[in-house]
């Protein structure tokens, strides 16, 4: 197992990985660090076949106080000599001067976590603000404690909302509430943030890592994670699809796939009254998409 300086990683005999980010004497502030860490977790540790979905929560009294403003320079880690423009970024996305110095890192912390195929669940302790809050975003599921504060503070630091934000956060609670938030840069309560369609659920401080946890099993306890890994790819891509035929098409390659794999046991399973024995990973699924 990865020892990390900024994290707790912890993988259950029921396959739930609890990700715990642990600065805790500094609320679990974001720095480069961190990041990086959370892209190893993200990209590495929790594609192991014995992680079936992951839990986020945070150590001690916060989620995650925001990004450590604490650090020389660019707090953000941004190199301030690069010029920048739409068509460099693009151009230059994997160039080591601009994936460093130029590219934000939440959001390639986010992008990670989108990118997993597996569900990822948020249990939110207790203050989540900047980064804090958008880091959430692509997670599947976001549960908060009764003490849980979450804030979209951006416009407070006069800086932008990051961490793909601006594709998240309109998709989960609206174009309207997405910008009265952002623009209000209002510090949330947890009521606030469910009722406005943010949070799936409240619960009280020692109910929240336990209920969290017992979603994650009942969404991977015999369940196939190759049909799990497909069903997300397609919610997320066809959300945004333009037409219904896009998910149509990409629905028959899946229920194709899905079909002469882990499906052939999932209806002899049902046929026979029994618990299916399912024997895919995500670690080859099928392209169901053109590629960009």
């Amino acid at each position: 197992m990865t020892d990390f300086e900024t994290l707790d990683w912890q993988v259950g005999e029921d396959g739930v990985a609890v990700l715990t980010l642990s600065r805790p004497d500094a609320l679990n502030a974001f720095d480069l660090t961190m990041a990086r860490e959370l892209l190893e977790v993200f990209t590495v540790d929790a594609h192991d076949p014995a992680v079936r979905a992951v839990v986020v929560t945070g150590a001690g009294r916060a989620f995650c106080a925001g990004m450590d403003l604490s650090a020389e320079g660019n707090v953000f880690g941004l190199d301030e000599s690069q010029e920048p423009t739409p068509e460099s970024i693009r151009e230059r996305f994997d160039d080591p001067a601009y994936d460093d110095g130029v590219r934000d890192t939440g959001g390639k912390v986010t992008l990670a976590i989108h990118a997993l195929p597996k569900p990822v669940i948020a249990a939110v302790n207790g203050a989540a603000v900047g980064i804090g809050a958008t880091m959430q975003l692509a997670m599947d599921v976001r549960m908060a404690s009764t003490k849980a504060r979450i804030g979209f503070v951006f416009g407070r630091l006069g800086i932008v909302p990051e961490a793909c934000s601006s594709w998240f956060l309109p998709r989960l609670v609206g174009l309207q509430q997405a910008l009265e938030w952002i623009y209000s840069a209002d510090i949330l309560t947890a009521e606030q943030a469910l009722e406005g369609g943010l949070l799936r659920s409240v619960h009280e401080p020692d109910e929240l890592l336990p209920a969290a946890m017992e979603l994650a099993r009942s969404f991977v306890t015999d369940r196939s994670p190759a049909a799990l890994a497909m069903a997300k790819q397609l919610v997320y891509r066809n959300a945004a699809a333009p037409h219904p035929i896009d998910a149509h098409l990409s629905d028959s390659l899946a229920m194709w796939y899905a079909s002469v794999g882990d499906g052939k046991e999932g209806v002899a399973a049902f046929k026979e009254k029994r618990t299916p024995r399912f024997t895919s990973t995500t670690a080859d699924l099928p392209r169901l998409f053109p590629e960009d």
